[in-house]
């Protein structure tokens, strides 16, 4: 994320305060009241957004973690096409070899 992302969703977020809060008043809501549903909007959806991060980080759902799986997984594709076939026999072989014994 660049640094306008995240001021453009700061100001978002300061706008839609401002949205909620005329939009209670609208409704007759007392200034004071207005407020304060104002702030328990905001910060619900806060913690929403913080429990969704949460979520991510423990379930390796982030970019980072993309990024370093699609890099192994590319070093993977390229360090398997500068084999000779016999290396990549000898591997196979291996590969079988270990499955077997990890199934007995």
């Amino acid at each position: 994320m660049r640094r306008i992302d995240a001021l453009a969703i700061a100001l978002g977020f300061f706008l839609l305060g401002g949205v909620v809060y005329a939009g209670l008043q609208g409704f007759g809501i007392k200034a004071q009241q207005a407020g304060i549903w104002t702030q328990a909007v905001l910060v619900g959806g806060l913690l929403i957004w913080l429990l969704s991060y949460v979520t991510r980080v423990f379930t390796h759902d982030m970019t980072y973690h993309q990024q370093i799986k699609e890099y192994e997984d590319k070093m993977i594709e390229l360090r398997w096409a500068n084999m000779t076939p016999e290396e990549r026999e000898k591997l196979q072989a291996e590969v079988v070899e270990e499955k077997d014994t990890l199934s007995s």
